[in-house]
């Protein structure tokens, strides 16, 4: 898998033979934020909302650390094993996306 950010270099992200399964997930998130706007448009109880923000949330969460995971396993090795400026650049997005996702 290529995961290079070379100008005219094919891409091929980690998460590629996976993407139908990232795609529905995001779906189902997207109908849980829309179902969330109804919750609020309706006045649902405040605690019911937050039940449901958590769960999207979560949701969120499990998607970015399988993206992650992927990011590692594939591009960063991939990277690693081509040594050079290259390998340091994976690593370094790797650390600041792990940082985002910590933050978060």
């Amino acid at each position: 898998m290529v995961c290079s950010m070379d100008e005219g270099a094919e891409h091929h992200h980690g998460y590629i033979h996976r993407k139908d399964d990232y795609l529905k997930r995001l779906k189902r998130i997207e109908g849980q934020a829309r179902g969330l706007q109804r919750m609020v448009e309706s006045e649902q109880y405040c605690i019911d909302i937050l039940t449901q923000v958590s769960a999207m949330t979560s949701a969120l969460r499990s998607v970015s650390l399988g993206l992650l995971e992927e990011h590692m396993s594939h591009c960063v090795v991939e990277a690693a094993r081509a040594g050079g400026p290259e390998a340091d650049v994976k690593v370094k997005e790797a650390s600041d996306a792990i940082a985002r996702l910590v933050r978060s």
